[in-house]
């Protein structure tokens, strides 16, 4: 059955380049998720919020620098169970919506989350790889990068990468080239797939 709606969800997490964050322990800092009509591709209504990290709550200097993220920012923020709270209530103000992420990482780092605060995941719905999907429906060898889809699509990347509402947002930029009819303007360093089967 056709979902009403797309639910596009980007986090970005406590992260170090020199191993003092190790993968298992990485918490969500920003939800970043926008939700788009499965009519027309638009978004429709958007949802944005800082966490407050427990685990390694002074952020990285890589972590800011990837993230555009400033400690403030993260020390004035909701605790994860508050912010989760927030999520739950706007999210399903919207009936029949898939779950859609670039890799299957934000499901891993929502599902990680919840173990470790003891909460409920507040996102039930089936969970869609979009990077794989886009793959196929383009024809390309290889799963792109968000930044390189967006190259590829012929659009500019629109506010700063590795913030999470705004690679939602660009995500979301990207619906008519995977659920839409739209194809790349440009499929170089992404060559097309092709048949290897005998004539």
């Amino acid at each position: 059955m056709k979902p009403d709606n797309y639910l596009i969800i980007d986090f970005e997490a406590t992260c170090c380049d020199q191993g003092s964050v190790p993968r298992e322990h990485m918490e969500i800092i920003e939800i970043g998720a926008v939700m788009a009509s499965a009519h027309d591709l638009e978004i429709i209504s958007e949802f944005q919020s800082f966490i407050r990290p427990v685990r390694h709550p002074n952020l990285t200097p890589f972590c800011k620098s990837l993230t555009s993220i400033q400690q403030a920012e993260v020390d004035s923020a909701p605790l994860f169970h508050d912010a989760i709270l927030a999520f739950k209530k706007w999210l399903y103000q919207y009936p029949n919506f898939i779950f859609c992420s670039w890799g299957d990482y934000d499901y891993k780092q929502l599902e990680q989350d919840c173990r470790f605060n003891k909460v409920p995941n507040p996102v039930s719905a089936q969970h869609v790889n979009l990077k794989k999907l886009i793959a196929e429906k383009q024809n390309l060898m290889r799963k792109p990068g968000l930044g390189e889809a967006i190259r590829l699509s012929g659009l500019t990347f629109e506010g700063k990468h590795h913030r999470g509402i705004d690679d939602a947002r660009n995500i979301a930029r990207l619906l008519p080239y995977i659920y839409g009819t739209e194809t790349f303007k440009s499929k170089d360093n992404c060559r097309p797939r092709t048949n290897n089967r005998s004539q």
